[in-house]
């Protein structure tokens, strides 16, 4: 048995179907307690960060049908622990070894040999 079953079926205008997809959008990217305004009423869900989805189209019988399907577990699910800003810290902090330049040249790469040429564009 499930333990919760809406379902709604009515004919509504283009309009009114792009309401509907806005709403569940603005309820999707909001995730938390969402509110959905449905004819007759309201429908309040928990959404998660992460879900799974699924769009069919079939085509047949002189009918274009779509389906889009979210699914989620009702229970929060726990999450790997994600690191946390002192374990980057402790990354930054951590020297690093420094290669030597090689002999004879500089590190700063601002010097220029007495061959280069520079080009100047010069305008009309």
């Amino acid at each position: 048995m499930k333990d919760l079953k809406f379902e709604q079926k009515r004919s509504l205008s283009r309009l009114e179907a792009a309401d509907q997809l806005t709403a569940l959008a603005a309820a999707l990217r909001e995730g938390g307690e969402a509110e959905l305004e449905l004819d007759p009423g309201t429908l309040s869900l928990r959404i998660p960060d992460d879900l799974r989805g699924e769009m069919e189209v079939e085509i047949g019988e002189g009918e274009i049908e779509l389906e889009i399907e979210f699914r989620w577990p009702t229970a929060p699910t726990r999450t790997a622990p994600s690191r946390t800003a002192t374990d980057k810290d402790k990354e930054e902090a951590t020297p690093r070894k420094s290669v030597p330049a090689k002999p004879g040249r500089s590190g700063t790469g601002t010097g220029r040999s007495k061959g280069t040429k520079r080009s100047v564009t010069r305008k009309p």
